[in-house]
């Protein structure tokens, strides 16, 4: 595997800085918090391997997030639940858990590279980078964290409410999660605000 598109990104440009990237997973998903890691590497700590993680095996993503862990010289992962979603609406609730892992990280950073078109509000420096899993190691480093978070917690999920099948779809909107959810009715753990789950609000299960 290649870290080619790594190299676009130019680091002379930032010397001096201490450089945290921020990404998120789980805007989609009907179901479950949505969550933001933000990693600041160790030049003298090069990890082999390290790209958006949907490029990545489950696997091999936790596999380098264990390496990202233990070689960083900071990383903090946070979240905004189900209800703070529907309060906010996803975008804002997404800000919020970057703006969250930003200020979780044990080493304060002069600058923040968020992945995407927008940034968070936070007392540092920020710089938006459409694409920026798969150009900048910092941030494929933070999607690789907040992924594999959403997922163990999806799993945690899915043993609490094993019916709906969060184990497989990890929440998004699947044939299958549509029709657990049309049989089932909506859990607690199910994003209201959410069209598709808001259309079944009301909505008697088939089952009991």
């Amino acid at each position: 595997m290649s870290d080619s598109n790594l190299s676009l990104f130019n680091y002379d440009d930032y010397e001096g800085e201490i450089i945290c990237g921020v990404d998120e997973a789980g805007r989609g998903p009907l179901a479950g918090p949505v969550f933001a890691a933000a990693v600041i590497l160790d030049p003298q700590r090069p990890l082999i391997g390290v790209r958006d993680s949907k490029k990545l095996t489950a696997e091999r993503r936790e596999a380098l997030a264990e390496q990202i862990k233990a070689n960083a010289l900071a990383w903090a992962i946070a979240e905004c639940s189900e209800e703070e979603i529907d309060s906010l609406n996803i975008l804002q609730a997404t800000m919020l858990a970057m703006r969250r892992a930003v200020e979780g990280l044990s080493t304060l950073p002069t600058l923040a590279l968020i992945d995407g078109n927008r940034c968070p509000t936070l007392s540092i420096r920020s710089e938006a980078i459409v694409k920026g899993d798969d150009k900048v190691q910092a941030i494929s480093a933070a999607s690789i964290l907040a992924k594999t978070a959403r997922d163990a917690a999806l799993q945690v999920l899915h043993e609490q409410y094993p019916h709906y099948a969060f184990d497989q779809h990890k929440g998004y909107p699947t044939a299958l999660h549509m029709e657990r959810l049309r049989l089932h009715g909506v859990s607690p753990v199910h994003r209201k605000s959410y069209a598709p789950v808001r259309a079944l609000l009301g909505v008697k299960p088939a089952t009991a």
